[in-house]
């Protein structure tokens, strides 16, 4: 057997692909990113190509309080990266400058979703150290892809994306990935408040949740990884994530893949739009929350929106004829049958003759496994190839549990209270199927919401 070549893959981009098409759930791939350019890119690397160059930071607090820390009540403040790595480097925070008055002990700084497109406009051959190509995504490069810097404990809030599904690079330093998959979207207690397009985000903190407010978390199914440096994270399609960065500097890079599918899910993005802009600029005595994220540029007119709904059905129109019955609900990516193991993985795929298909578990790529319900592990326990037991200190609701039904209720009903059930995530997709049916005289069978 000839000696291996020099950054010889274990799988190629033809295998990666089919194992992407049959993987339902998260899982982490191996000596795969081997001579990328882009593990290079650490903090001061980046700092040095980005000179004078400022980098909006998002702050938050280290404390903690039960509830998410949605990013309408984060701070934000634009660096260049080298303050950024000074005020890393000092202990007690930068007493001057962009940072002063956020001393270290109390907050942690996240530069997040971050497009490489825009970041190094002026210096495009950065794009290519990114290789997606080598997971069969021909022509994907960092111009399709996000950058995240962080400090330890930068976090996002629970949520899942809408859109397609996504691959992510750890690059420097190491995060947690708290997973769970689309089933469990009604103990995660779904909300579109603060609004995001494709971003629909968990009322409960998953690390510290309040069951009196949020009992049905305990039915939850959290899937845990420590993702490091080199390895790919596959995560689905419409699985929920939690993410946090664990050492004192972290970078990593992701690009969303799109699938046939989202044509509809545009659909139901832009229903959502609809709904949650009519209802929360109407004035109102409880309508004077932040409810749109930093990361929308402004909300739209009802006019705008019900543009963008007429113009998103009209372009899934065509896919709608395509989908299975349960397509739309279940995002399934190719409409051939077939059969799964115990656990709902794909194992057999049937084209032409029966050619069976395992997905290719072991050295190089490692399933993301659900967590064990009671353990006694700690973060070093994590430092492991997939899902291991949250660390000292971290629970999902084993404890504590409230002893009462559904909670007690509350005395009014709010506007965001009532969004919640509006823009509901099986509202909304009974909603598009509606609109689908009336638009194409096409009507399907209605499908059991995922």
């Amino acid at each position: 057997m000839a000696a291996p070549k020099p950054f010889d893959k274990p799988f190629s981009p033809e295998e990666i692909q089919r194992i992407l098409h049959h993987l339902q759930q998260p899982a982490v791939f191996f000596n795969m990113t081997r001579g990328w350019p882009v593990l290079r890119w650490t903090a001061e690397h980046l700092s040095g190509c980005l000179g004078d160059k400022l980098v909006r930071f998002r702050l938050g607090r280290k404390k903690e309080t039960n509830t998410p820390l949605f990013e309408t009540q984060c701070v934000y403040v634009e660096a260049a990266l080298e303050r950024f790595l000074s005020w890393c480097r000092d202990p007690a925070g930068a007493d001057e400058g962009p940072f002063a008055g956020y001393p270290k002990s109390e907050y942690w700084a996240y530069a997040d979703y971050k497009y490489i497109a825009a970041v190094f406009q002026d210096q495009p051959a950065m794009f290519e150290d990114v290789k997606w190509s080598d997971f069969g995504f021909e022509g994907r490069n960092g111009r399709e892809s996000t950058l995240w810097i962080g400090t330890a404990g930068a976090n996002t809030p629970c949520h899942l994306d809408s859109y397609g599904y996504n691959l992510v690079l750890q690059v420097q330093g190491r995060k947690r990935w708290h997973l769970f998959p689309p089933g469990d979207t009604a103990s995660l207690y779904p909300t579109r408040i603060p609004y995001e397009e494709s971003s629909v985000f968990s009322q409960v903190d998953v690390l510290q949740p309040d069951l009196g407010r949020f009992p049905a978390f305990q039915r939850a199914g959290p899937h845990t990884v420590t993702l490091q440096p080199g390895q790919v994270l596959f995560v689905p399609r419409h699985w929920w994530h939690y993410v946090e960065s664990l050492d004192p500097i972290t970078v990593s890079v992701n690009s969303w893949i799109e699938l046939e599918v989202d044509d509809v899910t545009r659909v139901s993005e832009a229903v959502t739009r609809a709904v949650v802009c009519a209802l929360k600029r109407a004035p109102g005595d409880d309508n004077g929350d932040e409810w749109l994220n930093p990361t929308e540029e402004g909300a739209t007119s009802h006019n705008e929106n019900m543009e963008y709904v007429n113009l998103s059905v009209q372009a899934a129109a065509r896919r709608w004829r395509g989908l299975r019955p349960d397509g739309l609900t279940r995002g399934l990516r190719d409409p051939r049958q077939v059969k799964r193991d115990s656990r709902g993985q794909i194992r057999t795929d049937v084209v032409g003759d029966a050619v069976p298909f395992v997905v290719p578990f072991g050295p190089h790529l490692a399933p993301v496994h659900r967590q064990a319900e009671t353990t006694g592990a700690t973060a070093d326990d994590q430092e492991i190839s997939s899902g291991s037991a949250p660390g000292a200190g971290q629970r999902y609701g084993s404890e504590g549990s409230w002893e009462g039904g559904d909670g007690p209720p509350n005395a009014t009903i709010t506007t965001n209270d009532l969004l919640d059930c509006l823009a509901h995530p099986d509202v909304v997709t009974r909603v598009t199927q509606l609109l689908m049916e009336r638009h194409t005289g096409n009507p399907r069978r209605t499908a059991t919401p995922s």
